[in-house]
């Protein structure tokens, strides 16, 4: 069996004689470490003639090694039981590769993380409008979900077949429409106001009711939670 060492920079021995065996093409559980021992003190004695600072660390497997190439080749009783440190060595050459493997997961997710950008939340007291009435039991998601439902029904009511017109929709016009009509009938249902359920003209509308109940114009009220919205009619 042969091992091809190629001059790569190693994280420690257990590293080195993991490249080894993968070099070699086997299985952990089925080094020959008299093999993989020859190869090892191979690289060690390269970094030695390059002039390499070679770490303790990597002196200490190889000392460990020898030892175990020694105990395989002398007689041995197979009643006597001790620790077999080849067996020890194989563990933790196992844990080692699984230690490899989540440290390149994490390595990936790291990446991954580095090309999001996230702040911290954002203070917005200053967007923050007290001039806007609503009643104490109405907020605005209430008239939001009122809106959403209005969508809703825009869908289940376009016809098959429509006619597309243009027409132009502007926030004052239309917040003179509603208090035309809020001075008449002093008040009025949130879905009474849509006689018409294009895009523009319900946002628009939607829009102007926000831009009257902020200015003071118009009092927004919900007798009961998820209730209709009555608009009515300020005297300013």
């Amino acid at each position: 069996m042969e091992y091809t060492l190629k001059e790569i920079e190693f994280e420690g021995p257990l590293d080195l004689l993991l490249h080894l065996i993968k070099e070699a093409n086997v299985d952990i559980f089925d080094i020959n470490i008299s093999e993989i021992t020859e190869q090892y003190l191979n690289y060690i004695n390269m970094m030695n003639e390059l002039n390499l600072d070679v770490d303790s660390e990597y002196l200490v497997m190889a000392a460990d090694l020898i030892e175990i190439k020694s105990r395989e080749l002398l007689p041995h009783d197979e009643e006597e039981v001790e620790e077999d440190p080849k067996e020890e060595l194989i563990n933790r050459l196992v844990e080692y590769q699984k230690y490899k493997e989540v440290t390149s997961e994490l390595r990936k997710l790291e990446e991954d993380r580095s090309e999001l950008y996230s702040k911290l939340p954002s203070i917005l007291d200053e967007y923050k409008d007290d001039n806007l009435k609503v009643s104490d039991d109405l907020t605005l998601d209430d008239i939001i979900k009122a809106f959403a439902t209005l969508k809703e029904k825009q869908i289940l009511e376009k016809p098959l077949n429509t006619v597309v017109t243009k027409k132009e929709y502007s926030v004052n016009k239309r917040s003179k429409e509603i208090l035309g009509k809020l001075k008449k009938s002093k008040k009025l249902e949130f879905k009474d106001l849509f006689d018409t359920y294009t895009k523009e003209y319900v946002v628009v509308t939607f829009l102007s009711i926000l831009d009257l109940a902020r200015k003071g114009n118009i009092l927004l009220n919900q007798d009961k939670n998820l209730g209709s919205i009555i608009l009515k009619y300020k005297d300013v």
